[in-house]
């Protein structure tokens, strides 16, 4: 009979972020009072589950986020670089208030291919990365599950390149909520199915500071238009809610991205990319 292995992709709870900041790779950020909830939530959640490895991403609120699981499992953290949050130009800086990035001309052209992207580390890097380390702890865990914590895009594009779906899209579209699982089902080596759920859905009603590169893109569509008006120069930008596209900065090269924008989305799972 084949094995079945089962490898979950948590994403981390709620990060203390008061200044409202895209903190990114940056260290020092921390999971909040909420976020702590978030993580004991899960940890109990996954408690009665044949978790036989847990990994995790050196930033601080993917470790505090898969403390509480490895103690209710017995078991030591592995960190893993694979697992860290994708690069992003626009780390450090505000993402709510009247100074965004979307009111400073001079980021516009950080959003000139939203299909790569042009403003942060490229999905297929970002996919390559975690097919690598998924396909490691399968192996590691190989007839059992393995809990892999990570981060919000990390987590989506493995996703979708799973179920055969295009790698652009809208950041504010992601289903990977704070301290959800994603969890990727193999028979063997292939890939036969995959889950979604939110073991500390109640409490995200609660979570009320912005987290993660979504947050930034939220601002986009109150600050755009402002912004174009004053500088309606910088109106060809490929922006969400931009007035008009520049058709030559949509000419994307296929060796930079899986799919481009003709392409029709057909969910399901599939084997992983390259497997």
């Amino acid at each position: 009979m084949t094995e079945m292995t089962i490898v979950h992709l948590l994403r981390h709870g709620e990060v203390h972020n008061p200044r409202g900041v895209l903190y990114g790779r940056l260290p020092g950020y921390h999971l909040s009072e909420t976020g702590r909830r978030m993580a004991e939530i899960v940890a109990k959640a996954v408690a009665g589950r044949d978790i036989v490895a847990v990994w995790s991403s050196p930033m601080e609120r993917a470790q505090e986020t898969a403390e509480p699981a490895a103690q209710a499992l017995g078991l030591e953290i592995t960190t893993d670089e694979r697992l860290i949050e994708a690069g992003n130009v626009f780390e450090g800086l505000r993402m709510t208030g009247g100074d965004t990035v979307f009111r400073d001309p001079r980021s516009y052209r950080h959003f000139r291919n939203p299909f790569r992207p042009s403003w942060g580390e490229p999905y297929r890097e970002v996919v390559a990365r975690m097919k690598s380390v998924v396909d490691d702890a399968r192996a590691a865990a190989r007839g059992h599950e393995a809990l892999l914590v990570s981060h919000q895009l990390p987590i989506w594009v493995i996703r979708l390149a799973a179920e055969g779906r295009r790698l652009w899209h809208d950041p504010r579209k992601r289903q990977c909520a704070l301290a959800s699982l994603t969890s990727l089902t193999f028979e063997g080596n292939r890939l036969i199915s995959v889950g979604y759920s939110e073991p500390a859905g109640a409490l995200l009603r609660e979570v009320a500071q912005p987290q993660g590169e979504a947050a930034l893109f939220e601002q986009a569509d109150a600050a755009l238009p402002e912004a174009l008006r004053a500088h309606p120069e910088e109106a060809g930008a490929t922006l969400p809610g931009a007035v008009r596209l520049d058709t030559e900065a949509m000419r994307v090269d296929p060796e930079q991205t899986a799919t481009g924008p003709e392409d029709e989305e057909t969910p399901g799972p599939r084997a992983m990319p390259g497997a």
